[in-house]
Parts: C-alpha cells; sequence; structure tokens
C-alpha cells in the first residue's frame, strides 16, 4: 500500500512541475490540494516548499542581478514576522479544514487570473508590508503564499524580466525561511510516501517537459487551459471528503 501512495505522489509531483514548466508559478498550486488528499497538511507543505525552492535555484543568479531589491524587500521583511503565525496554523489546525483552506484558496486565485484582476492601487510601504505579512501567515499554514505576491507585482511598471525576477527571488526566501521554521518545529521528514527525495525527478522532469510544451503551443490558450486544470483540481480537493 505504502508503494502505491509512493507512485501516486510521484505522478502528482510530476503534474506539479508540468504545470511549473508552462506557468512559471503553478507547481505548488497542483502538488499541495491533491497530496493533502491523502496526508496531513503539516507532512505535506515542507515537501512542496523544498522541491519548489530548489526549482527555482538555476533562476536564481539572473534574478539576482535583475530584481528590485527595493520592491521586494518589505515584502520579505514582513513574512519572515509571521511565518511562525502561519507554522503554529498548520500545525494546529485541523487537518480537514486547512485541506479545504488551501483548495479555496487556490480556486479563488485561479478564478482572479481567469478574470485578469491586478492590484491597481499605489505600491506604497505600508501596503507592501500588510502584503508580506499576509504571505508569511499564508505560506507557513498552508505552503501557499505566492498568489497575493503574483497578483502584486504583476500589476507594476516593471517589465516581465524583472517582474519575474522580483517573483522569484521573493518566493525563494520566503520559501527557505519557512523550511527553517518547519525544521525548528519539528515538521520535516526526507523519507517516507512524500519523500522529496523520491518526488524530485518527477517534478524537476515536469518541469522541462513543460516548459518544451509551452513553446510548441499559443501561450494565452495554454495558460488559460493550465489555470482552468488548477481550478478543477482544486474544487475536487474541496469537496472531497
Amino acid at each position: 500500500m505504502v508503494s502505491q501512495i509512493l507512485v501516486i505522489s510521484m505522478l502528482i509531483a510530476g503534474a506539479g512541475g508540468l504545470i511549473r514548466g508552462i506557468t512559471g508559478f503553478g507547481g505548488s498550486l497542483v502538488m499541495t490540494p491533491l497530496l493533502t488528499l491523502m496526508f496531513e497538511p503539516k507532512l505535506v507543505v515542507p515537501t512542496v516548499l523544498l522541491l519548489e525552492a530548489f526549482a527555482a535555484a538555476p533562476m536564481l543568479r539572473d534574478a539576482a542581478r535583475l530584481a528590485h531589491y527595493r520592491v521586494i524587500a518589505p515584502i520579505c521583511l514582513a513574512a519572515f514576522v509571521t511565518l511562525p503565525l502561519g507554522g503554529y496554523v498548520l500545525v494546529h489546525a485541523d487537518p480537514l479544514l486547512l485541506r479545504r483552506g488551501i483548495a479555496a484558496m487556490v480556486a479563488l486565485f485561479c478564478v482572479l487570473l481567469l478574470r485578469g484582476v491586478r492590484y491597481r492601487g499605489a505600491r506604497k510601504l505600508g501596503t507592501s508590508i500588510g502584503l508580506g505579512a499576509l504571505c508569511g501567515v499564508l505560506l507557513g499554514g498552508t505552503g501557499i503564499g505566492g498568489p497575493p505576491v503574483i497578483l502584486y507585482l504583476l500589476s507594476g511598471p516593471d517589465s516581465v524580466v524583472v517582474t519575474r525576477a522580483n517573483l522569484t527571488l521573493c518566493v525563494v526566501a520566503i520559501s527557505i525561511a519557512a523550511l527553517l521554521m518547519l525544521w525548528v518545529r519539528g515538521v520535516f521528514a526526507l523519507g517516507g510516501p512524500l519523500s522529496p527525495l523520491a518526488m524530485a525527478p518527477c517534478f524537476y522532469g515536469g518541469i522541462v517537459l513543460g516548459s518544451q510544451l509551452f513553446r510548441r503551443f499559443n501561450e494565452t490558450r495554454f495558460r488559460q487551459f493550465t489555470v482552468l486544470f488548477l481550478l478543477l483540481v482544486s474544487v475536487a480537493a474541496l469537496f472531497a471528503r
């Protein structure tokens, strides 16, 4: 039975990698809701964070050179402060309630993406700090803290290249901090059916395949298909018993 669950986990990791290769950010949005159908969220979140953090490693050199640190520094610093609160929620919240909360958050983000919603206000320091604080709680508690940052940074005047660099550095920095926080809390395991060591080859293989597929198809339609797929996954996880 354990081996069957491990195979399913690896397939989910492959699907997450495929979507991340297509969208550049959707890996955790696929893996977290599906894996929480089989495991408690407090076991799923560290594994997904680890896979996503290492997936961004090849992009860090260019991202560090291109990113606007005045934009992302307040977000990251505020997130670092509130991560322990999210970690407390992850460890102590009812697993079923938390799983449905994760699924509902992914579904909401997908709907916002499909409707083309963007943050329209000014990039004030207070707004960035508030956003970072929210992301810290969400990431520490659910493993999915990126959506608010994505919607916020996509609205800015920066080029696509700079925005991608900002997103990459911001998400990686907060993810590493979250991993350290969860490790201190003892919520971390490298073995068993949720082993990052077993899932990593499938995840990274999916990223390579997704990147190749993305280059061969219409960008807009492929992204729409991907977001619809994410929406379907989250709704299924939301109503599953």
